[in-house]
């Protein structure tokens, strides 16, 4: 199959049916055909970004703040600050959910979802594996009367991801997905690997920053690394999880990850055939997610106990 380039595909796509879903009102700035010039201002946003982190990769990094097994960058703030101004150009009122901060109502209609660089230890250290995600959500109508309507959710299940992007740039690899469409890695369509056996499979594993989310990593790693070919630590979690995508990992595992960190990865796995199951656990946005080709989930359960 022949590449396309992200522009040639939204220009491709433009006007065509968005799906089934029900969707409120919207926004001056954001209509039903909105979603490839979404994708273009996502792309062009961590493009942007991307360049800004490989020009100060070698470069003595301000550090913002440091715990025992994380960093904040000076640079963080900067790459967001370019993300918004980029998504903002296009759409002025969509709010911004970022890990460096929020512009506008993070729980309007919609909403971008923006982590500048995953990965920043690895990017402080002078390791090229980190990357810029950005997810565009939706909030979603429940029906008066419906199942839905009558549950008590968390509040960021009350949003759908619509366009996912992230961005390698130091192996300029570019990483994309509208709902209902295929995945696509640098404008090729892609998919889960079809492996369902545990003993074939390499799972990547995260995990997070605090003491209680080593303490249920940790044992968990101590079963799974007997029983995979192998158990990969990369230390960037929407990599991790694009990697799934790519068919390159069988799954990826993490407590305690934050949204901002998977939600365009998973709507990438989703859109490459895989599974994001997620759960919500304590804190704004966090969660337990095990990320895989939708073969694997069961057998990594069980090892979670």
């Amino acid at each position: 199959m022949r590449a396309h380039s992200v522009d040639s595909l939204c220009r491709q796509k433009r006007g065509k049916s968005r799906g089934k879903v029900r969707r409120r009102a919207l926004p001056s700035n954001m209509t039903k055909t909105s979603q490839p010039k979404a994708l273009l201002s996502a792309v062009s946003g961590a493009r942007a970004a991307g360049e800004l982190m490989r020009a100060n990769f070698r470069a003595l990094k301000k550090i913002n703040e440091a715990t025992q097994h994380d960093i904040k960058l000076e640079l963080d703030v900067r790459c967001q600050k370019l993300i918004e101004k980029t998504l903002r150009r296009s759409f002025p009122s969509v709010a911004i959910l970022g890990e460096e901060g929020t512009v506008g109502d993070p729980e309007s209609e919609f909403r971008w979802v923006v982590d500048p660089i995953d990965g920043t230890v690895n990017f402080a250290y002078g390791i090229p594996h980190a990357c810029v995600s950005i997810a565009l959500q939706q909030r979603i109508d429940r029906k008066p009367g419906s199942d839905l309507a009558h549950q008590s959710v968390h509040p960021d299940s009350k949003y759908q991801t619509t366009v996912g992007v992230v961005y390698d740039p130091f192996c300029n690899e570019l990483w994309t997905a509208i709902a209902g469409r295929p995945a696509r890695l640098n404008g090729r369509p892609i998919r889960v690997s079809r492996r369902a056996k545990l003993d074939e499979a390499i799972v990547s594993m995260g995990f997070a920053k605090y003491s209680a989310t080593l303490q249920i990593m940790l044992p968990l790693f101590n079963r799974l690394i007997h029983r995979v070919r192998k158990v990969r630590l990369m230390g960037a979690a929407a990599l991790s999880m694009v990697y799934v995508a790519s068919g390159r990992f069988d799954g990826y595992v993490e407590s305690g990850v934050r949204l901002w960190d998977i939600a365009a990865g998973g709507l990438i796995i989703e859109c490459a055939g895989g599974e994001f199951f997620r759960e919500a656990l304590e804190g704004d946005h966090t969660y337990r997610i095990i990320a895989n080709n939708g073969l694997l989930r069961r057998e990594i359960e069980k090892l979670a106990g």
